[in-house]
């Protein structure tokens, strides 16, 4: 992944996170793999883990233990009503900032066709 990649995904991969959360409840690990499954395949588990630990300090999942087949019991993430708000306002932002983005990338290959 490129360094434009890593900073972006910096700034997005909590709502990420929570998007996948919003779909059904999930473990770190599963978290991972199904980022992965979308094709963030250089996502490290530790980044997973440091955003899990940072998101339950805020309130925006609810956490339960379930026993595992094997070793100590997982740490299963689910979505509550504050992260469900979280989750609202980065899709708000995100619509925000894709379609100014896309404006000004269509205002320079416009300005680049003509000649400018």
């Amino acid at each position: 992944m490129g360094k434009q990649m890593t900073e972006m995904l910096k700034g997005t991969l909590e709502g990420i996170v929570l998007a996948i959360l919003a779909v059904r409840p999930a473990y770190g690990y599963e978290i991972t793999a199904r980022l992965r499954d979308q094709g963030f395949s250089d996502i490290a588990e530790g980044t997973v883990y440091a955003l899990l630990v940072r998101i339950e300090q805020r309130g925006l999942v609810d956490v339960e233990k379930v026993p595992s087949e094997k070793g100590p019991p997982r740490k299963v993430y689910t979505l509550n009503a504050l992260g469900g708000e979280d989750l609202e306002e980065f899709w708000r932002t995100w619509s925000f900032l894709a379609e100014r983005i896309e404006q000004l990338h269509q205002n320079i290959e416009n300005s680049q066709e003509a000649g400018e």
